[in-house]
């Protein structure tokens, strides 16, 4: 079992992969170069993983299951970057961590992240399941179709298309 207050930690030098401005879709879409909150984030769940890495038995893994998270800091490219997850306890069957990420400059965020230990076959069966035709399926998919049809319709009021 993992004790409480026992932490891991994962670290990386900033490149241009880590930048907000990498998550660009669209010519609109403009974001800094700095590290992103979801690489930052990324790098929480790693420390978390890496905590629970000596509980998992052959075909487990954890994932991340909740992230409550603060980004407080900008990072510009080219920087060391590194997280520290914290075991503070059980919260039913998940693994609660408090988690901080850190620059040069000091603290850049902070939070609570909480992970699960499933078994990896499992995992994948229900994710390629979720995607199988089934009556509910459809009817979801032909909502999304519907809304994604109203956004274009809107999208030609807005911008003359």
């Amino acid at each position: 079992m993992l004790k409480i207050g026992s932490a891991a930690e994962a670290t990386y030098v900033a490149d241009d992969d880590h930048m907000a401005s990498s998550f660009c879709i669209a010519v609109q879409d403009v974001f800094p170069q700095v590290v992103s909150t979801a690489r930052m984030i990324a790098l929480m769940e790693t420390a978390g993983a890496r905590a629970l890495k000596p509980l998992l038995q052959a075909g487990q893994l954890s994932v991340g299951v909740t992230v409550n998270v603060k980004h407080l800091g900008a990072t510009p490219n080219h920087t060391k970057v590194f997280a520290q997850a914290t075991f503070l306890g059980m919260e039913n069957k998940l693994f609660k961590f408090k988690v901080e990420a850190f620059d040069p400059g000091g603290k850049i965020g902070e939070g609570e992240h909480t992970r699960a230990v499933i078994d990896t076959e499992r995992l994948m069966r229900g994710a390629k399941a979720r995607l199988q035709p089934t009556d509910a399926n459809r009817e979801s998919r032909g909502k999304l179709a519907e809304d994604e049809a109203l956004v274009k319709v809107a999208r030609g009021v807005i911008y003359g298309l």
